[in-house]
């Protein structure tokens, strides 16, 4: 297990990114495999597991309601079918984690006890009103605290329902289909977004009637899942980091291997490669019905470009190392439509737009509408705002700055990403803990 980042890091200039790394297994892919997993009747082995904060705390959810998990590579998720569940003796705490939380809410609809969920002060700030209404449409007994955690469910059959998203939200999706698990007709999910549909291809991996495209999924909870083996590709968000950090430099050449490629995820490539990046990928294959590859990114020069808001679904972890590229970028690049934002960990448009203004970016917000002009970037001390994704954000950042650029707030980077420091390091991040 990798050491825990500091709280404090400091990026000295000068850095030049090159060598290959795989960067740790999808998060995304790593809550839905254990959550399925204890759903399936047998033995699930899941390899490439994300040991992190977030999924550590789905886990620990998991074996709290009665399920047999063995951490590890693989780790092993031994289960007996959807009605193996038990009622947990005490609050399950998904600390940081928002997909961990409203997922569950969706599976612990339907389940025959009561059950009652919470986490950190961050999460208990995150609106979950989004996955409650089309859960109560579906016969939910749902209570929360002003539409966030701590949440009680009161579990009760559930019936099928035709529900359109009316949000960019694949946690959203993912929770009403999940609950379709135990609903007593077919429930459809229309999705005029796009979103990423890890849920989709995972539920088919363990056997479940669903049918689905990129707009619609419908599933019924007539076929017991079933134990198998899942393979977890590295994770596309972490590895924006090292390929933004790469793009942005002269001489840097970094390449990414086995990296998880879901059309869903991929709009950080596309709007590199429309700033002029030096993106390729290789080696393709199919994981589980997913997507997988190699990316090679070379450094350059980065041009601005106009990224609308169609972007935000396939792209929305990933804006706060774009907007790094922005600000690497020549010309003014203009994002739009990034309300999403605002209800994350932190209000990332808000910390990055602070963060960058001190190493001296022109950062204009107007709304849901971020433009960033590209110039010289000064060192300085900034605060990711206890976001993970800032907080890697700006170390990538501190590549290109004329001085030392300091960190406060960090240690949320192992929530996801536990090894960050370490490979950073080893692709040439000149990156250390500094006093706070």
């Amino acid at each position: 297990m990798p050491t825990t980042t500091p709280d404090t890091l400091e990026v000295a200039p000068g850095g030049v990114l090159r060598g290959q790394l795989r960067v740790p297994g999808d998060k995304s892919m790593s809550h839905r495999a254990i959550l399925l997993g204890s759903l399936a009747d047998g033995t699930t082995r899941v390899h490439g597991f994300l040991d992190a904060a977030d999924t550590r705390a789905t886990a620990n959810a998991v074996a709290a309601l009665g399920v047999e998990v063995t951490a590890g590579e693989p780790m092993i998720i031994k289960a007996t079918g959807r009605e193996g569940w038990v009622r947990p003796d005490a609050p399950l705490d998904l600390g940081n984690s928002g997909t961990g939380l409203r997922l569950l809410v969706g599976l612990l609809a339907g389940q025959p006890f009561d059950a009652r969920l919470t986490g950190d002060a961050s999460l208990c700030r995150r609106p979950m009103e989004r996955i409650v209404e089309p859960l109560e449409q579906m016969g939910a007994d749902i209570e929360t605290n002003h539409g966030c955690a701590p949440m009680s469910i009161r579990g009760r059959p559930l019936r099928g329902i035709d529900y359109t998203l009316p949000v960019a939200s694949a946690q959203v999706k993912s929770a009403v289909l999940l609950a379709g698990l135990f609903a007593d007709e077919e429930t459809t999910v229309t999705d005029p977004f796009g979103t990423r549909d890890h849920t989709e291809r995972m539920l088919e991996a363990f056997g479940a009637s669903v049918h689905w495209n990129n707009r619609t999924a419908v599933i019924s909870g007539d076929k017991e899942l079933q134990g198998c083996d899942i393979q977890v590709p590295a994770d596309l968000s972490s590895a924006a980091f090292f390929a933004v950090g790469a793009a942005i430099t002269p001489g840097a050449d970094v390449v990414l291997r086995k990296v998880g490629l879901n059309p869903g995820r991929i709009g950080a490539l596309q709007v590199l490669q429309a700033m002029g990046a030096d993106v390729d990928v290789s080696k393709p294959v199919m994981w589980a019905g997913e997507p997988v590859g190699d990316l090679r990114v070379r450094g350059g020069q980065l041009k601005a470009v106009r990224v609308d808001a169609a972007a935000v679904p396939r792209t929305v972890d990933e804006y706060p190392v774009l907007f790094v590229a922005a600000a690497c970028a020549e010309g003014t690049t203009v994002f739009e439509g990034l309300a999403e934002l605002r209800v994350k960990e932190s209000d990332r448009i808000a910390v990055m737009a602070e963060a960058l203004g001190v190493l001296g970016v022109h950062v204009d917000v107007s709304g849901d509408r971020v433009s960033i002009t590209g110039g010289a970037l000064r060192g300085g001390a900034v605060d990711a705002g206890g976001d993970h994704r800032c907080a890697m954000a700006l170390a990538i950042a501190g590549l290109r700055a004329a001085d030392p650029v300091t960190i406060a707030h960090c240690a949320s980077i192992d929530t996801s990403y536990p090894g960050f420091v370490d490979h950073a390091r080893g692709l040439g991040l000149e990156l250390s803990g500094a006093p706070g």
